[in-house]
């Protein structure tokens, strides 16, 4: 018997390792939420509108809202949530300080609030107040791209029967915002949006209008000791493309708890999809924590499909105003790093700029929902970028349909670049603009003002096709790293052009190897047209061939030695866009003559790691997240770049592009 207890032991020991090596990747589990809490409080949210286009607090969205909230920090919005801050109308203006503020009257007297805790999550926001016997806990969640619904629970903690009136009130801050109330409905209407807002409470309660703002009857409410009142109103602004009716529907038949569980599950799951792919390297929880950032900095630049958008779409940042658009160049960046945790969302971007290519193959640069505050940008467009983009989002879930139907586009876009931006035919490609001015053509390198520009000019190719008199390093290695991702698509769907990009391939490989690096300085510079002259001056660029895996081994190895020079490139945030050493080095005043951007330090890392230098990817890995200022801290938000000497967060808040690389740094990537 004894021996058949150790038998029986083994076996059991057997079993239970080979159950925990076949659980699934992602647990479904309503009760198991470790990973979201490692979203809570990683974005501050606290913050009260002095005035309709306050921008000094961050905002929290979900489902591709184009409205948001923060969590209030004056008495001016206890009670409610501050905003929302709506998106539908002008560059973003606070809708009021606290559409929907709850007063209490406890014997005829009104409540002051005392705030006891906030709270933020990737799912929702909440906050409690504690009185002597009651306290109040209220929450917000999204349930859908049109509305967020807010729970007020109001418990009694004393040990006798409590008696409390409540009512709601709010007032707006735009003049260009409008009241109108019927029954249980608070109605807005604006004179710069076609999208309405519909305050929504439990039926029954009556809102009555005045001149400052609505208030609405009061409600006696008794509880017994330990006895909860649950109060739900929702907030919706909808556009006129959708459906209020139908939306309406929806709230009826929703309930906050279903809501709310719903979306911890979703966001449980997305923040466990990331930790699974992270490098063994970084083992830390906080690169845990910081991932939960990324996809909350992304979620709040996350919009559903409006006026000229067709489809979803996020915006730079909704923080500074005017990022209230969609870049091609941003889209396909964000969509590699959104697609490593949500693969359709990655896909709806890439088909939302690719709703704005003409039939030569441009892409526009950018484009907005409505074109009465912003006009789509077609004087340039980006930086080749999306056979990448698509293939990383084929890597996440294998969707040849996708590929399919983005390829014919893909390949178009890309011969677009020769047929209209090759001055001299050598098969070489310029930055330029379709309408012959120098400021677009450097706007469409995605470094505008970045120093190998200062002396450049514009050239004639043909009618709306221009060139710069220079052929640049990086754009050309892109166009080689999409010749790649191209024949890797096409032979995915068993499409013939596989060889015919493998071939140009080989030839321009040659070109760039030999034209672009300087022997003498190690380095890749951009050349004048004929190739026979560098523009000097080491920046980001430099290293893009290494990105592509189009340098030599030794090539590569020259490049290595700069980027890791602490004088140069590895400093406080290492693979900024210009050397530190350079007379013109100046990251306060030039938005690419220093800053580090991190789509840029990305691309050097990924180039260190493809010619196998991976202690000094790691290493960098770890200066740069830990270098810039806030990206490891709780609460402070995610930068469009940051200062490479200080770590100063720099520029725009709340960055998606930032965000996108973040993730790509940190996670395992297959080639």
């Amino acid at each position: 018997m004894h021996r058949i207890g150790i038998i029986l032991l083994f076996l059991l020991l057997i079993s239970c390792q080979k159950e925990q090596k076949a659980k699934p990747q992602l647990v479904q589990k309503e009760t198991t939420q470790e990973y979201l809490k490692l979203s809570e409080n990683i974005l501050n949210y606290k913050g009260t509108p002095r005035h309709a286009k306050d921008k000094n607090m961050l905002m929290f969205s979900d489902q591709g809202a184009w409205f948001a909230y923060s969590i209030p920090d004056s008495i001016a919005s206890y009670g409610g949530f501050s905003g929302p801050f709506l998106m539908t109308q002008e560059n973003g203006i606070w809708s009021s300080i606290a559409l929907a503020r709850l007063q209490l009257y406890k014997a005829g007297v009104l409540q002051e609030w005392k705030p006891k805790q906030n709270k933020s999550y990737t799912s929702h926001l909440e906050q409690v107040y504690v009185q002597d016997d009651y306290k109040v806990k209220q929450q917000l969640v999204f349930i859908s791209g049109h509305t967020a619904l807010m729970q007020t629970e109001i418990v009694n903690t004393g040990e006798k029967t409590l008696e409390l009136e409540a009512e709601w009130k709010g007032s707006l801050l735009a003049k260009t915002l409008k009241y109108e109330a019927k029954e249980n409905i608070v109605n807005i209407q604006s004179e710069k949006s076609t999208a309405s807002g519909y305050l929504q409470f439990e039926k029954g309660t009556q809102v009555i209008l005045g001149e400052d703002g609505y208030i609405t009857t009061k409600e006696t409410i008794t509880l017994k000791p330990k006895e909860v009142k649950k109060i739900v109103l929702s907030q919706t602004f909808i556009f006129p493309e959708y459906d209020w009716k139908k939306e309406q529907s929806n709230i009826e038949q929703a309930t906050f708890e279903g809501v709310l569980r719903k979306r911890k599950e979703e966001k449980n799951g997305e923040i466990q999809k990331l930790i699974a792919q992270k490098r063994k390297t970084f083992t830390d929880k906080v690169y845990d924590e910081v991932l939960a950032k990324t996809i909350l900095t992304l979620q709040n630049n996350w919009r559903i499909p409006a006026g000229e958008i067709k489809h979803e779409g996020m915006f730079p940042s909704y923080h500074y105003k005017w990022f209230h658009g969609f870049w091609s160049w941003d889209t396909w960046k964000q969509a590699v790093g959104v697609a490593k945790y949500d693969s359709e969302l990655a896909k709806k971007q890439m088909r939302l700029m690719f709703e704005f290519q003409d039939e030569d193959g441009f892409v526009a640069d950018v484009v907005y929902r409505d074109t009465t505050i912003e006009k789509h940008n077609y004087r340039d467009t980006k930086p080749p970028l999306s056979a990448w983009a698509v293939h990383k989002i084929f890597q996440a879930d294998g969707d040849k349909q996708f590929v399919e139907e983005m390829y014919p586009k893909l390949k178009k876009y890309h011969y677009w670049w020769y047929n209209k931006r090759d001055h001299d035919k050598d098969g070489l490609c310029e930055y330029g603009s379709t309408d012959g001015s120098l400021i677009a053509a450097k706007w469409e390198s995605g470094m505008d003002n970045a120093i190998r520009f200062d002396q450049s000019k514009i050239l004639k190719n043909e009618e709306g096709a221009y060139s710069l008199d220079q052929e640049s390093v990086d754009l050309n290695a892109y166009l080689y790293a999409e010749k790649k991702y191209l024949a890797q698509l096409a032979n995915i769907i068993q499409n013939k052009d596989t060889t015919a990009y493998q071939k140009e391939a080989i030839i321009l490989k040659e070109k760039i190897q030999q034209q672009f690096y300087d022997p003498k300085d190690g380095w890749f510079y951009d050349t004048n047209l004929s190739g026979k002259q560098f523009i000097k001056g080491e920046g980001s660029e430099g290293w893009t061939a290494l990105w592509a895996k189009v340098a030599t081994t030794e090539q590569a190895k020259a490049v290595r030695i700069k980027m890791m020079d602490t004088s140069k490139f590895y400093t406080r945030v290492p693979f900024q866009t210009m050397t530190a050493d350079h007379e013109k080095f100046n990251p306060l005043k030039g938005y690419w003559r220093g800053p580090n951007w991190l789509d840029q330090a990305y691309f050097g890392v990924k180039a260190l790691r493809n010619y196998n230098y991976h202690e000094d990817a790691n290493r960098a890995t770890i200066a740069i997240l830990s270098g810039a200022q806030g990206i490891l801290e709780k609460g402070k938000a995610i930068r469009e770049n940051y200062h490479p000497l200080t770590g100063e967060g720099l520029n725009a808040h709340n960055f998606s592009w930032s965000a996108a690389h973040i993730i790509m740094l940190l996670l395992e990537e297959a080639e």
